[in-house]
């Protein structure tokens, strides 16, 4: 393994990473009987075999110690529309499932309305600076066909012009040209 090499200023890559565009979810879980959940940028996909996602915590989040204590948690695919639930789910010491429409899912706590749905085995805990990047396995999804919500550039939106067009059904290329 190599020396580090020194790291580029903290501004400088929040920066940067503000113009990566992100999904915008919402992870929760339960702990001690209580409904938790959290904001969540930091989720992509993995692996296909098996089902994979990843999302990302800062080491000392509640969510992420009731998340590790449970060992399962459930993916909010937030919609385009649910700007305010993004918003609420990132404020802290608020009740943040007294103000919003929910039920539970197989025992996971899930938001009504949301654009998808993804129920998760906690697979692996990776550390990763000054966050936890867990591993989720999935054992259940859904969706609805919805424009996702996203953040970029320090503001929410959804994918260009995806709610005006009708989509072409396409193959996945991307999964087709790892083979």
């Amino acid at each position: 393994m190599t020396a580090l090499r020194h790291s580029v200023p903290p501004q400088v890559f929040r920066d940067m990473m503000a113009g990566v565009c992100a999904p915008v979810t919402v992870v929760t879980t339960v702990g001690d009987g209580i409904p938790v959940g959290a904001t969540v940028s930091s989720f992509a996909s993995l692996s296909l075999d098996p089902p994979l996602v990843t999302v990302a915590f800062d080491r000392n989040s509640r969510v992420l110690e009731r998340i590790r204590a449970e060992g399962r948690f459930g993916v909010n695919l937030l919609g385009h529309a649910q700007e305010d639930l993004a918003v609420l789910f990132a404020t802290r010491d608020v009740d943040r499932f007294a103000a919003v429409d929910w039920h539970y899912d197989d025992g996971l706590p899930r938001l009504d309305g949301a654009a998808g749905w993804l129920d998760c085995d906690l697979h692996e805990a990776v550390e990763g600076g000054d966050h936890i990047l867990l591993l989720g396995h999935v054992v259940g999804a859904s969706r609805a066909e919805l424009p996702p919500l996203v953040y970029a550039y320090r503001t929410f939106g959804t994918h260009s012009h995806y709610h005006e067009r009708r989509r072409p059904p396409i193959t996945d290329s991307i999964a087709a040209l790892t083979r």
